[in-house]
């Protein structure tokens, strides 16, 4: 009676195991059906890959960047710009002040 106990365990054992990989085998199928249903509805409503949003992203940084820069070298050359603009009115009216034409 042992061994028929051992051996009905066994089986018992074998079935579950087939079973289980039974049931990954199914639950791969239905992720990898899932998967690309979703993958399939995304398409369908014009969203934006990971990938593609990662690199603009990085171009927007990038030109935040370069738009911060120029903005700087822009307030140097208004500030050399006025400064010039100050120097020659001065000029202009030392020469005013001389009495020489204008």
């Amino acid at each position: 009676m042992t061994q028929t106990n051992n051996r009905i365990f066994d089986e018992f054992a074998k079935l579950a195991t087939d079973a289980a990989a039974a049931a990954q085998g199914v639950r791969r199928e239905v992720e990898t059906a899932f998967r690309s249903q979703a993958e399939r509805f995304l398409a369908d409503m014009d969203v934006v890959s990971r990938e593609d949003h990662e690199a603009v992203k990085a171009l927007a940084a990038k030109a935040r960047t370069e738009a911060d820069a120029l903005k700087v070298a822009l307030a140097e050359l208004e500030a050399r710009v006025a400064r010039l603009e100050l120097r020659a009115q001065g000029a202009k009216e030392a020469v005013d002040d001389a009495g020489d034409v204008v």
